[in-house]
């Protein structure tokens, strides 16, 4: 595609706010910080974590000694994954969207998200093959992952091999690859036809696990928490990239919407309110669509609610510095959370616990994941970030100073 002023997005920040320059859009001034959905980040990767912890006692590390246990945590938190999955994949089309500059590039755009992701990618994928994988891996697997191209693979030993969080970053990959052209296209929908836009694609996100179900083989091989569901048709519903394109486009369509004043929003409270009760509608619903869409609407709704009470400068639980600074780190939360889990249980003996002795050994894997996260965000992720995300420019020449004058650059604009 040609980058010649082309509508392309802007930069993303650490904290995923945008960047000062950015433009305020026709209907609603912009403000410069998304401090709420920073804060939001990290509940969405803690949900993970809860989902992950309840899925090592059947990925090989028996860490509870009741299998009654097992069974019963997994059954009460088997949909979480599923909501913070589907929760970050809307927010980052719509941060991306608010952060978006005419004046960039898209090949500049890809620098900045490539340096954000591929670094922490690939050097928690060294790790988890250190700590657990590399017995259990073999070559084609462990190279399908460290590329980022295992979710075109539909087999779940490839999806989740290696470091099983890393399947939804290669999901992003290729949201970030198609962005500039999305984008482009957004901007051509009227205003008045955003709303409409997007019932549609939520009409998409619904259908695609009934077409899943109606138009591939079910096969032989079914889930193993989730008897009842096939591992193929679960592959094109939840893991293939391109039908999950529809999340991310639905969080697009949701900021320009924002942006233009169309929106209609009912605060935090009833958004969260509304999220929650999907959830636990979930639980009524087959698996197959209660992973893909039960909770896409509330989860738009929320995002949206909260970018308009930082950009209303209203209060909100999730914009103190303890949330902001926990949603900084929350990408490098995400990525490594799971091979700290396996590492701190083998560390303390590999052994399996009492109720109360896991309940304790869940706030260590916590504490551990989070410092783990900080030392990766500070040491990997924000230094590169700032060093290489944009090219550097070259300095200009200095200007001869001429006799009575003081060099340009030590003069204030604006009188300041």
């Amino acid at each position: 595609m040609s980058t010649d002023r082309v509508p392309v997005p802007g930069q993303e920040s650490a904290d995923g706010a945008p960047p000062p320059a950015a433009a305020a859009a026709p209907g609603r001034a912009r403000s410069n910080r998304l401090n709420t959905l920073t804060g939001l980040r990290f509940p969405a990767a803690f949900v993970v974590f809860i989902y992950h912890a309840s899925l090592l006692g059947y990925l090989g590390v028996p860490w509870l000694t009741s299998e009654s246990a097992v069974t019963t945590y997994n059954n009460a938190v088997s949909h979480l994954g599923a909501l913070g999955v589907t929760f970050f994949f809307v927010l980052s089309g719509f941060v991306l969207t608010w952060s978006a500059r005419d004046s960039d590039t898209a090949p500049r755009f890809w620098r900045r998200r490539l340096v954000k992701i591929v670094p922490n990618y690939v050097l928690v994928w060294g790790l988890a093959m250190v700590v657990f994988a590399a017995p259990l891996t073999d070559l084609e697997i462990g190279l399908l992952n460290l590329l980022m191209i295992q979710v075109w693979y539909p087999d779940f030993a490839v999806n989740f091999g290696v470091n099983p969080a890393g399947w939804s970053l290669a999901v992003e990959l290729v949201f970030y690859l198609s962005f500039p052209v999305l984008l482009h296209w957004v901007k051509k929908i009227p205003v008045q036809r955003i709303n409409l836009w997007i019932v549609g694609v939520i009409v998409g996100i619904f259908a695609t696990p009934f077409l899943s179900v109606l138009l591939v083989p079910e096969g032989t091989l079914f889930m193993d928490m989730e008897p009842e569901t096939s591992v193929n048709q679960y592959f094109y519903s939840y893991i293939l990239p391109i039908p999950r394109i529809l999340d991310f486009a639905l969080g697009i369509l949701v900021a320009r919407a924002v942006m233009a004043g169309t929106w209609r929003n009912i605060g935090m409270i009833w958004s969260g309110a509304l999220l929650v009760a999907s959830y636990v509608v979930g639980y009524y619903t087959p698996y197959i669509y209660s992973s893909k869409a039960i909770c896409i609407v509330p989860a738009a709704m929320l995002i949206a609610a909260g970018a308009i009470a930082d950009n209303e400068g209203r209060f909100t639980l999730f914009r103190n510095k303890v949330m902001v600074w926990l949603g900084d780190i929350s990408f490098a939360f995400y990525l490594v959370h799971y091979t700290v889990m396996v590492g701190v249980w083998k560390m303390l003996g590999s052994n399996a616990y009492s109720i109360p002795g896991a309940v304790g050994l869940m706030a260590l894997f916590l504490g551990a994941s989070i410092l783990a996260s900080w030392a990766l965000y500070a040491l990997i992720e924000r230094p590169l970030t700032q060093r290489w995300s944009n090219p550097r420019k070259k300095r200009p020449a200095a200007a001869p100073v001429v006799a009575g004058t003081r060099p340009l650059a030590t003069q204030r604009a604006g009188g300041e």
